[in-house]
């Protein structure tokens, strides 16, 4: 399956908005960039659905254009006025060419889900390679209202139980796409937020 980045270029804050071409086209997250429909229309005429792994603003701003465009089904854990299907622990939805189970893993959002397969891992904001704060391994912030560091940890360590050794292609919510020892980089952000220490100086 390919899978694209479709707010690679933009020029204000957005999430990653993956488009996964395969034997079902998704677009994982809408994102928050102007124009992304246009984008998305580069690389495919429809879309069989769109997935959430979250609805913070950067994830979901575009949405409903999206969703307009392509007359595309919303799935999502959280509710929505739009949500044709909801997501739960434990399901299981068809992304691209594979089979993805439904991860429940909040704590940086009360409605956050991961996506894993036998191969890839849609981490959203939960788990990143990348950002600001650390390399190789960071988590999404803890600091803003309704958030929390243990109930993260818990969902990193849920993660971890749920991932299989195969899984080495990482496409999170922020920072740089990683292919490779996938486990071993969500480890290190499980270290990382168990030091309790913050991730953000204000924080």
């Amino acid at each position: 399956m390919n899978i694209s980045n479709v707010t690679a270029d933009a020029e204000t804050f957005t999430c990653n908005a993956f488009l996964v071409e395969g034997d079902r086209t998704v677009l994982v997250d809408a994102g928050a960039m102007d124009g992304v429909v246009d984008v998305i229309r580069e690389h495919t005429d429809t879309l069989d659905a769109v997935v959430l792994t979250h609805q913070h603003g950067d994830h979901v701003a575009q949405l409903d254009v999206v969703l307009d465009a392509f007359d595309a089904p919303l799935y999502a854990y959280g509710e929505h006025p739009r949500r044709a299907s909801e997501l739960d622990d434990g399901d299981q939805v068809f992304i691209g060419d594979e089979p993805f189970d439904v991860v429940y893993t909040p704590g940086h959002a009360d409605d956050h889900v991961s996506f894993v397969s036998e191969t890839t891992l849609f981490s959203g904001d939960v788990v990143v390679h990348d950002d600001g704060a650390f390399e190789y391994g960071s988590f999404g912030r803890t600091d803003m209202p309704g958030q929390s560091r243990e109930r993260l940890i818990e969902s990193i360590e849920a993660l971890l139980d749920r991932m299989g050794d195969s899984v080495e292609h990482m496409y999170a919510g922020h920072g740089e796409t990683f292919h490779g020892d996938i486990r071993d980089v969500v480890e290190r952000s499980l270290e990382r937020a168990e030091t309790r220490e913050p991730k953000y100086p204000e924080e």
